[in-house]
Order: structure tokens, then C-alpha cells, then sequence
């Protein structure tokens, strides 16, 4: 999933709107915690990119013994994908 930066930075001040007048977090520098929520959005909303391309390296490297067997890449991309996303137990 791919946002634009801007619109998760508006994200991030949003979930620190509510947090702070919810009365449920306090912080002293607003623009730096800002700055660390959306990286962290950030890095949360790149995982499955990170994953795919991972999957495509992986395909890549066994292309060869895919044509060989007739093994369908979509098949075969939706299979590495959820093994990887079963051993990292990350939710997509």
C-alpha cells in the first residue's frame, strides 16, 4: 500500500490529536514525536512492499526450475508470500 508521506504525516497529527484529547498521552515536543509516529506509519505501511520484493527475488532465483516444472508465477508468488508472511507473523 502506497500513500503519499504528506498524507501520513496528516495521519500521524490526527492520531495525536485524539491520543492528547483523549488525555491519554502528554508529550512536550510536538513536531519530533510527529516526526516518529509517521515513520513509524511509514515503515508499517511498507512491510508488504518489502515482502513482495523479497518474493520477487526469491522467484527469480528458482526461474529456471519454474519453467522446467510449469509452475505458474502468480501461483507461485502467492504461495512464497504467505510462507514468508506465516514465518515473520506479520499481518497484512
Amino acid at each position: 500500500m502506497h500513500l503519499p508521506r504528506e498524507y501520513v504525516a496528516y495521519m500521524a497529527k490526527q492520531l495525536l490529536k485524539r491520543l492528547t484529547g483523549a488525555k491519554l498521552i502528554q508529550y512536550e515536543q510536538p513536531e519530533y514525536v510527529t516526526e516518529v509516529v509517521t515513520q513509524v506509519m511509514l515503515d508499517e505501511l511498507s512491510v508488504e512492499d518489502r515482502i513482495n520484493d523479497e518474493v520477487r527475488k526469491i522467484l527469480e532465483e528458482h526461474g529456471t526450475e519454474m519453467k522446467r516444472m510449469g509452475a505458474s508465477y502468480e501461483e507461485m508468488f502467492k504461495k512464497v508470500k504467505k510462507q514468508l508472511v506465516h514465518d515473520r507473523k506479520v499481518i497484512l
